[in-house]
């Protein structure tokens, strides 16, 4: 009986923060688990955009994630992998940071509505999204301009300025709308599988690291896929290339793609249906480990710093 009620605290603990101090724990382990994720499978994340953003010249033509990587890494070196990861170190941070912070809160004021409902992830994720993009937007449109072929930026910073001097700072928010057209459906699947695979793997939702990683992977995965159309859009309307996502004709009338549909308008008359797949499989390979890493590195941290709470008491 008493081992019955430890393991009932423990789990209250757990799921349960004190009101003074559950935002700035959710905050901390927010930070940490997004910094992991972004920075460990930033490589991928680098492919993908590459995949998206193909140019006619052979050296940036690739057939599949495996062949990008053979490539670039044997014609421009294995440090390219890791151009403009600063850009992400500093959005990453305090974006996952507001990011968690704003799910875990929603998700219990609305609880308190749906009496536990499996669409409540979805609906907590959407104001979490509309902070996480706030800041994370201007820093993903640096991070891919730096990430494309032949990039002629020398740093995050020398891109920021000359994004800003040429184009205003209007640019580094072009792709805001289709960014939230895209993460709100994924965020709110990714959440929703999250919690569906913590029904079934850890219903006590106990800390149980290899519950947190499958049930993140799967989510991951099946967010992806689904939304991949949309990624593709976003990687146009944020490097404006020129021949970017294979338009060839854009490099001979150069002119700014604005909003969602010019953007999905181009693409399928270069490219088809198959354009708005380019690069899917870099997706889900980067999202499932990228997805079950942070849930992993949350989970842990939340589990840690709550537990020396209630031993500082």
């Amino acid at each position: 009986m008493a081992a019955n009620f430890e393991e009932v605290k423990e789990e209250d603990d757990y799921e349960s923060l004190p009101g003074s101090t559950s935002a700035s724990v959710h905050m901390v382990a927010g930070a940490f688990a997004g910094l992991m994720e972004h920075c460990v499978m930033y490589p991928f994340d680098f492919v993908k955009t590459r995949m998206q953003a193909q140019k006619p010249d052979p050296r940036a033509n690739y057939r599949n994630m495996i062949h990008a990587f053979y490539k670039i890494i044997r014609y421009e070196g294995p440090m390219r992998t890791v151009r403009g990861i600063n850009a992400t170190i500093y959005g990453a941070g305090p974006a996952h940071a507001l990011y968690f912070a704003a799910y875990e809160k929603s998700k219990k004021i609305l609880n308190k509505y749906t009496n536990h409902s499996h669409l409540t992830p979805g609906l907590a994720g959407i104001g979490a999204t509309l902070l996480h993009d706030a800041i994370m937007t201007p820093a993903e449109v640096v991070k891919q301009r730096m990430q494309v072929y032949n990039s002629p930026y020398k740093s995050c910073l020398d891109c920021a300025r000359c994004i800003n001097r040429r184009e205003g700072p209007r640019a580094f928010y072009r792709s805001y709308l289709t960014q939230l057209s895209m993460n709100i459906p994924f965020q709110c699947t990714h959440f929703i599988f999250y919690e569906l695979g913590q029904d079934f793997l850890n219903e006590n939702r106990h800390y149980n690291p290899k519950s947190h990683i499958i049930s993140g992977a799967l989510a991951g995965a099946v967010a992806a896929a689904v939304t991949t159309p949309l990624d593709v859009c976003k990687t146009l309307l944020n490097t404006q290339e020129g021949c970017s996502i294979g338009v060839v004709s854009l490099s001979d009338k150069p002119r700014t793609i604005k909003g969602l549909f010019a953007a999905g308008k181009i693409i399928y008359s270069h490219n088809g249906i198959p354009g708005f797949f380019k690069g899917v499989s870099a997706r889900v390979v980067y999202q499932m480990p990228s997805t079950a890493l942070a849930w992993s590195v949350y989970e842990f941290f939340k589990h840690y710093i709550t537990k020396n709470v209630d031993v500082n008491k």
